[in-house]
């Protein structure tokens, strides 16, 4: 019989951030699918009980929580200790958790220490036969394989926006059995003195947008008058960004093409890149520019819902079957037009 724990880092304010929830969600289905199964919440983080009292209604039977100054920031010391203590004591055989960049970072090592194994990138959870698998991809999503292991406990972490997330009422106030972990001082030698983000207009990399907007290397290029219009482009991509809220994404030729002596939007970096050698993000919709469609930079749209392109050229890759509409126009008349009526519907 399998005992699934569902383990979190809370935010700030004490509550969990959407890909929690999605985790959650995986783990409810999970001890769904496995007959007799129990399901434990681990919480840990600068407060657990807002986040638990939000989550009483999901049918666990155990909620236990690591809290304390301690655990408010990102380190693997504390994590790690933290994460384990939740694991000895739910005696989990299974755990469920969000891929995040700090579960990411500890949760392995956390599988090293007790003993278990650990496989990140999953994006399906099940069962078979009683016994739980996961599938998750390879090759940057070019393979997806169905893992199944004997070796307990075995820790999953889950791709953010690959499962619905769990979504149910709170269920009022819960108990949540508190672990104590002292810290040692050398788990102590790491300190957060203080975070450095660009401004909210800045800021081109949202996850949680609707939207994933794709820049390619033709806002770059010499347009039909035979001149390039660079800061012209800048100018409306970083208008549509700031009145859509979207998320900014680019394909590798135009990341690159600086290396080539060429003029490039100032804006973009290796981080915005989308595809084979960049990022598979995870949104509703999609939506690119002045990009081709070639299989490198489309094989990072696998997950995207609703595939929309834009494209002076309509035999381009987008046409042969890689997006669900192509807009065979000139992009800089397009989203000129676009942001007018953002504008004149703000």
């Amino acid at each position: 019989m399998e005992t699934i724990l569902f383990l979190a880092a809370t935010e700030p304010d004490g509550s969990l951030a959407p890909a929690a929830l999605e985790a959650l969600g995986a783990a409810r289905s999970l001890a769904a699918a496995l007959a007799g199964c129990s399901l434990t919440v681990g919480l840990q983080g600068p407060s657990v009980q807002t986040a638990a009292d939000r989550i009483a209604g999901c049918g666990a039977t155990r909620f236990l929580g690591v809290a304390g100054p301690d655990f408010g920031s990102a380190r693997y010391a504390s994590d790690a200790l933290a994460a384990e203590a939740l694991v000895r004591a739910s005696q989990a055989t299974v755990v469920v958790a969000p891929g995040t960049s700090r579960l990411s970072r500890c949760l392995p090592g956390v599988a090293q220490r007790t003993g278990g194994q650990a496989d990140t990138h999953v994006t399906a959870l099940g069962a078979r036969e009683s016994r739980p698998f996961v599938n998750r991809w390879y090759y940057r999503q070019r393979m997806e394989a169905v893992v199944q292991r004997t070796q307990r406990p075995w820790i999953v972490l889950i791709d953010p926006g690959s499962q619905s997330p769990w979504d149910g009422p709170p269920g009022g106030a819960v108990a949540v059995e508190m672990i104590d972990v002292t810290l040692p001082e050398a788990a102590r030698k790491t300190s957060v003195v203080g975070v450095r983000a660009p401004a909210a207009d800045a800021q081109t990399i949202r996850p949680d947008a609707d939207l994933l907007f794709v820049a390619g290397a033709g806002w770059t290029k010499k347009q039909a008058d035979g001149q390039a219009r660079v800061v012209e482009a800048e100018q409306i991509i970083l208008e549509f960004l700031k009145r859509s809220r979207a998320s900014l994404g680019s394909t590798k030729s135009l990341v690159d093409l600086g290396g080539e002596g060429q003029t490039v939007l100032s804006f973009l970096s290796h981080l915005n890149q989308i595809g084979q050698t960049g990022a598979t993000p995870r949104h509703p919709k999609g939506l690119s520019t002045c990009c081709h469609g070639e299989e490198p930079h489309t094989v990072g749209w696998r997950f995207i819902n609703e595939r929309r392109a834009i494209s002076l050229d309509p035999n381009c890759g987008w046409a042969r079957g890689k997006a669900d509409v192509l807009y065979v126009a000139d992009a800089f008349a397009v989203m000129r037009e676009v942001n007018r009526l953002l504008a004149a519907n703000a």
